[in-house]
């Protein structure tokens, strides 16, 4: 889905227009991967726009950073106030938000650790990232040949810029095969996760979900779903889930913040099913939260 583009870009403490938010050719991020990076969403509330779980989502920046070592020249509390920034000054009541520190030009080499970290944040006008048909209907699903990395070889709960050339490769794989999206298969050959998506199972009534060591991104959208699920009365288990589980589940989903609660309807050659009672409701509590008509949850955002 190409860019929309605003007119200002927030980039190291000040904003910019968006076609002079430049960097070098030989920014270190660019050709080694050392950056970290965040998904956020701002939604049209019933009381303004409003950023869903925005310190959480900094908060997470800020633990990919300590991962790899990279010194945000930054406070928590400076980015969410520059996040707000720069959603007022495009004028926008909705968008997805995304908050960049990279290692910048400098030296080139494998030790990063004498570029200077540059941080930016933009954000822009981005419908569903499955796209609307797939959050009505569902979508199918191939059991990527990728394996997802394992905690030795980078830390999966970092959103590392890097990394997500694995994720890159597994979501052309589905493509090409004629796929809407991939699931991965953590270092053991139990269920991880898709390229940017958390995924949740529903068998006789009750939700599964793949543990932490399961290489998974810890998702703040599947932690709201988690909490959703238990206050709505479901029973939600963490376990290890195989390839058999998925094929005869009675429902499907993913969840993360581009994706946000998206049905899966086929796996490989397996029929799931349309979307089920439980992520219909799940899908539902989640958008009226995002809307701030529940008051229970206006917590979770905000406001610009």
């Amino acid at each position: 889905m190409p860019i929309q583009e605003t007119e200002k870009i927030w980039m190291n403490g000040k904003l910019i227009d968006w076609k002079e938010a430049k960097i070098h050719v030989l920014t270190h991020a660019l050709h080694y991967g050392s950056g970290v990076f965040e998904g956020i969403r701002c939604y049209k509330t019933i009381d303004g726009p409003a950023v869903f779980r925005l310190r959480e989502h900094i908060e997470r920046l800020f633990a990919s950073a300590k991962l790899h070592l990279i010194d945000i020249p930054y406070t928590v509390e400076e980015l969410c106030n520059a996040v707000k920034e720069v959603i007022r000054v495009n004028n926008l009541e909705e968008c997805y938000i995304r908050p960049i520190a990279f290692r910048g030009y400098g030296e080139m080499g494998l030790n990063p650790l004498n570029n200077p970290v540059e941080v930016a944040i933009a954000c822009w006008p981005w419908g569903t990232y499955l796209g609307e048909e797939g959050v009505k209907i569902g979508i199918r699903a191939k059991i990527s040949s990728f394996q997802r990395i394992a905690p030795n070889i980078l830390p999966p709960t970092a959103k590392n810029t890097g990394q997500y050339a694995n994720s890159i490769l597994a979501k052309i794989e589905s493509l090409k095969c004629g796929y809407d999206e991939a699931i991965l298969l953590d270092y053991r050959g139990f269920i991880s996760e898709g390229p940017g998506e958390n995924i949740f199972i529903v068998k006789d009534g009750i939700i599964y979900t793949p543990p932490e060591h399961a290489s998974i991104l810890k998702g703040i959208t599947r932690d709201s779903i988690i909490t959703i699920a238990k206050d709505l009365g479901y029973k939600v288990i963490e376990k290890e889930l195989t390839r058999a589980d998925l094929y005869t589940a009675d429902e499907v989903f993913f969840t993360g913040t581009a994706a946000e609660v998206t049905p899966i309807r086929e796996i490989d050659a397996y029929f799931i099913g349309e979307p089920g009672e439980i992520t219909r409701k799940l899908q539902e509590t989640f958008f009226e939260i995002t809307k701030g008509k529940i008051e229970k949850y206006k917590k979770w955002l905000d406001k610009v």
